[in-house]
């Protein structure tokens, strides 16, 4: 169960809503591989309950499958083929099951060089 607390948009709260049987995919908007140790790999978090049957799809501006990764594993380093991909955005797709049907969630993020 999730609890969130909901705001008006002139700040004040209008109290605390529970929300049960919601899939909530939090992933980052950003990384940046530059072997710092911080944010050098890309990867959805949260989703560790539904590895086996999650699948996460990472394309290039022109639809061009780059990798396939799980939630579980390390992520994308923003590579292909060991070439190092440039700073620009790339699109995602899960398919992940949510009560029993499986589901499809599609956003972008951005690699930072």
């Amino acid at each position: 169960m999730h609890v969130w607390d909901v705001r008006d948009p002139n700040g004040y709260s209008c109290g605390e809503v529970s929300i049960e049987g919601v899939q909530i995919i939090d992933y980052p908007h950003y990384f940046t591989p530059n072997g710092d140790g911080y944010h050098d790999t890309w990867n959805i978090k949260g989703l560790e309950n539904f590895a086996d049957a999650t699948k996460i799809y990472i394309f290039d501006r022109h639809g061009k499958l780059l990798k396939q990764i799980s939630s579980d594993s390390d992520g994308w380093d923003g590579t292909y083929n060991g070439q190092l991909m440039p700073s620009t955005d790339y699109w995602f797709k899960v398919e992940y099951p949510e009560a029993g049907v499986m589901k499809e969630f599609k956003a972008h993020f951005s690699l930072k060089r």
